[in-house]
């Protein structure tokens, strides 16, 4: 059976430049990949396809083509295309993903890359989110070896060149696929692409070229922080890979409770307990604040749930001058046990106020809740 051309199978010219055959190629390749393309003959075709661009893509093999055909690259015996798999590296490992085939993968391996970021978790009263403070924090990361000074040789010695793949990082690899004998470029196993060996490991860091150290930072935290802010610290996180930057280190901040006050905001909120004759008389109370100990005026007639301001005494703005308030909640306290004298002093205070109860008129939102629900 005669041959289909490789020009035709691929659907280019014969003067095509090496750019319109790459071309033709990828998008040939992706539409009849067996992985994408289900059809019987999909497989096939795609054999096709690539016997056809691994000839003219070859300035040599092309020619001998052009002058002599089929027989001019493949002679009496069966074909041979023990491609190096190299040479579509760039198509085929964007095209598929073909781990250890593309070129811009195997220079990445040696690119600088940045160091992984850690996290310590930082717990505060409430005073010292409310104000700002310095803490001092240890962490734990990976430094570079005093031993060694990053070489990863004990002193005196120093790394060589890795004999399995000559220094490369790299080396090939055969493998059979739809395509036939395929050579495939693999991370070296000796040195895992580092393209150098140890013959005498550092005995502090055992060839890492890193070592563990504790190290102590003091952090500055601005005022006005709550829980879930993070701090991040630029380049204290892990060493970078080749020469790559320093990760950062992340601080997400906990406040513990308090006893007396909570926070909604820039606001601080406090319950108060205050008695009956506070409440219906007035009176000038003390009550504390971040600040220390604040007079607060108990207005005559003062009902529970009534809220009271003190200005500016609540949390300073993170980002902005200024301050939020506190806000008093006032609570009336009913006393359950009395003296003779209070006793006496409330039955006067009953008769003069009488014993007539009178129904609290609805309000307009009763109303508005009561249509709503209805």
């Amino acid at each position: 059976m005669a041959q289909k051309d490789y020009y035709e199978i691929l659907g280019v010219p014969r003067n095509a430049s090496a750019d319109e055959l790459k071309s033709a190629f990828r998008r040939l390749a992706r539409q009849y990949h067996p992985d994408v393309n289900k059809s019987p003959d999909a497989e096939e075709k795609f054999k096709e396809i690539n016997e056809a661009y691994a000839v003219l893509s070859d300035p040599e093999k092309r020619a001998a083509y052009d002058r002599f055909g089929h027989a001019g690259v493949r002679g009496a015996g069966a074909p041979d295309f023990n491609v190096d798999f190299t040479d579509f590296a760039d198509i085929f490992g964007d095209l598929f993903g073909f781990g250890g085939f593309s070129r811009s993968a195997r220079r990445a391996r040696s690119q600088p890359r940045r160091g992984a970021d850690l996290q310590y978790r930082l717990d505060l009263t409430f005073e010292e989110a409310v104000f700002g403070t310095e803490k001092e924090i240890e962490i734990t990361r990976d430094e570079i070896c005093r031993t060694c000074s990053g070489s990863g040789a004990e002193p005196g010695t120093s790394p060589v060149r890795c004999s399995t793949c000559n220094g490369t990082g790299e080396v090939r690899q055969a493998r059979q696929t739809i395509l036939g004998s395929m050579v495939q470029v693999i991370t070296c196993p000796t040195c895992n692409g580092v393209g150098e060996t140890i013959a005498t490991p550092c005995h502090t860091c055992s060839g890492r070229g890193l070592e563990r150290r504790t190290v102590k930072k003091v952090v500055s935290i601005p005022a006005g922080v709550d829980t879930g802010t993070q701090i991040r610290l630029a380049g204290e996180g892990q060493p970078g890979i080749n020469g790559g930057p320093n990760g950062n280190l992340y601080i997400p901040i906990n406040v513990r409770p308090h006893k007396y006050f909570r926070r909604k905001d820039y606001d601080i909120l406090m319950d108060l307990n205050i008695n009956v004759a506070q409440a219906v008389l007035g009176a000038e109370v003390d009550v504390p604040t971040v600040d220390g100990m604040a007079k607060l005026r108990i207005p005559p007639g003062t009902q529970p749930g009534k809220v009271l301001t003190l200005r500016g005494k609540g949390v300073p703005h993170l980002r902005s001058a200024g301050r939020g308030d506190q806000k008093v909640v006032v609570n009336v306290e009913i006393p359950t046990r009395l003296t003779a004298e209070q006793r006496r002093l409330f039955e006067e205070l009953a008769k003069s106020l009488g014993s007539e109860v009178q129904p609290q008129e609805r309000g307009f939102l009763d109303w508005l809740r009561d249509t709503l629900a209805g």
